[in-house]
């Protein structure tokens, strides 16, 4: 077993972590992906560096993200087996533990700024396809077309993925080496001390219409609470839901853990009881953060007041 970690120290004040995935990701996309985890790390830091909430800017980040085709969230993301884009996302406020969440959105350019909407303007955490996409449009979110959100790229991929065995096609799904796990997420906290995470997705390339992942799912791949922390995953979704693990990690931190032995600790236990492989990003009160992962890649970056730092590391 092979565990990625990044040893950080502890900082005072605000901070954002971002993540565009954990996967295979080959030599040819390193670039895309840094210049893409850079974009989303400064416009989510210049909403905090101005004073904003940690809701601005894991949203801004987010975002920016989303209108990025190099990553499995908004348009480029992986196309289902009717090679239509269905999305999820959810963010969470950490001070009030309010959540906004949608799934199977077909026509929403950025789920997670609806995915706000939810979270601000509805008693409700969770919305799901033709019901969201109406919530959509009375809280002032333009519809796009689905096609909006498919690129070239995607077609083929889903063309190669289909021309592959049944056999083939599960197996690239339970490997560390499938190309088909880059969700993107941000958590952050701000100068008023509130935590916030954000987690957007495609899904895995190829899924069965309908399918929900655990980035949309609270406590699964995104969860918020100012008195443990913040954490956005990516990776195997099924694994992920079936321990809840966004949840299990900020208990340990609860429990007196630090966000790098949580972040460590959360992804021997999603390997060891289940197989799964992704990757996960851990912040806590006190500004501390982890970043581990047991996928050969995985796409971060961090902003505090004194640097930023972003990378993509086996």
């Amino acid at each position: 077993m092979n565990i990625n970690f990044h040893r950080k120290s502890e900082a005072a004040g605000p901070v954002l972590v971002v993540h565009g995935g954990g996967w295979a990701i080959p030599d040819g996309l390193v670039d895309a992906h840094l210049r893409g985890v850079r974009a989303a790390l400064s416009a989510g830091w210049a909403e905090l560096e101005r004073g904003g909430s940690a809701l601005d800017a894991v949203e801004r980040a987010v975002v920016v993200m989303e209108d990025d085709e190099t990553f499995d969230a908004g348009r480029g993301s992986f196309l289902n087996r009717d090679a239509r884009v269905q999305l999820d996302a959810l963010m969470m406020d950490g001070d009030t533990l309010r959540a906004g969440g949608v799934g199977c959105v077909e026509h929403i350019r950025n789920p997670i700024q609806l995915a706000r909407k939810i979270l601000e303007e509805s008693p409700h955490v969770y919305l799901v396809s033709e019901g969201a996409e109406r919530f959509a449009q009375e809280h002032g979110i333009a519809l796009c077309q689905n096609e909006d959100l498919i690129t070239p790229r995607e077609v083929e991929h889903l063309r190669r993925s289909q021309s592959q065995s049944p056999t083939d096609q599960v197996e690239s799904i339970f490997s560390p080496e499938s190309s088909s796990h880059d969700t993107v997420g941000a958590i952050a906290l701000d100068s008023a001390g509130n935590l916030a995470a954000a987690t957007s997705t495609g899904g895995t390339i190829n899924k069965t219409p309908g399918r929900v992942g655990d980035s949309s799912l609270i406590g699964c791949g995104c969860y918020a609470d100012n008195q443990s922390g913040a954490v956005s995953t990516t990776g195997w979704g099924e694994p992920m839901m079936k321990l809840v693990l966004g949840k299990w990690a900020l208990d340990r931190i609860a429990a007196g853990a630090t966000p790098e032995q949580a972040a460590s600790d959360a992804i021997t236990y999603l390997e060891s009881r289940l197989g799964g492989h992704g990757g996960i990003i851990l912040l806590d009160a006190g500004a501390r953060f982890g970043i581990a992962h047991n996928t050969p890649r995985m796409a971060w970056g961090v902003a505090r007041a004194a640097n930023q730092d972003c990378g993509i590391k086996r």
